[in-house]
Formats: structure tokens, sequence, C-alpha cells
């Protein structure tokens, strides 16, 4: 059986209480036996509300996103044609000391 949720446990401790008092102040009793008699059904209303509070589903987890579609590879080996890069005829500027 699974734990109580902090809500059905808030709905039951207050329906407990608030149908406690008004019943007994709509019934006006006085004897201890009709004390008894509503304590107990006040406790079973809030049983009542507690276990009626709906639970909380499973969370929704995140989809995984899909991936992404394959890069096509070229299955010819193109030849790349390089070229020699001459050396510049600037010269090289270095900072000078201070």
């Amino acid at each position: 059986m699974p734990r109580p949720t902090a809500a059905q446990l808030a709905y039951g401790s207050c329906t407990v209480i608030f149908s406690t008092l008004a019943m007994l102040l709509l019934s006006q009793t006085s004897s201890g036996l009709g004390i008894a008699v509503i304590a107990l059904a006040a406790l079973a209303l809030g049983l009542l509300v507690a276990m009626t509070v709906p639970l909380p589903g499973p969370r929704a987890v995140a989809a995984p996103a899909e991936e992404p579609a394959p890069v096509p590879v070229a299955r010819e080996r193109v030849p790349v044609r390089r070229e020699p890069v001459a050396a510049s005829a600037e010269p090289v500027r270095e900072p000078t000391a201070p």
C-alpha cells in the first residue's frame, strides 16, 4: 500500500477537524456516548475523503530525442589537389625589447 501524500493528509485532517466541530455544534450533545459517536463518524469521513483524493499519476518522462539521420558517406575517394604555398616575401614582425 503506498504511503499517503501530503494532500491526502491535509484533506483528511481538515475534514476530521471541521466535521467534528460542525457535528458537535449542530447536535449540541453533551453525553460521552454522543461525543464518541461523532468522533468516530468524523474519523470515518476523514478517512473516506483522504482515500478519494486523486493520487498523482506517473510522471511523464520526456521521450528521447530522435537521432539525426546519418550523413551519407562518399563511396569514392576524391583526390585532393594541393598546391605548395610559396614563402612570404614579407619579414616577420617581432616585438622589440623595451
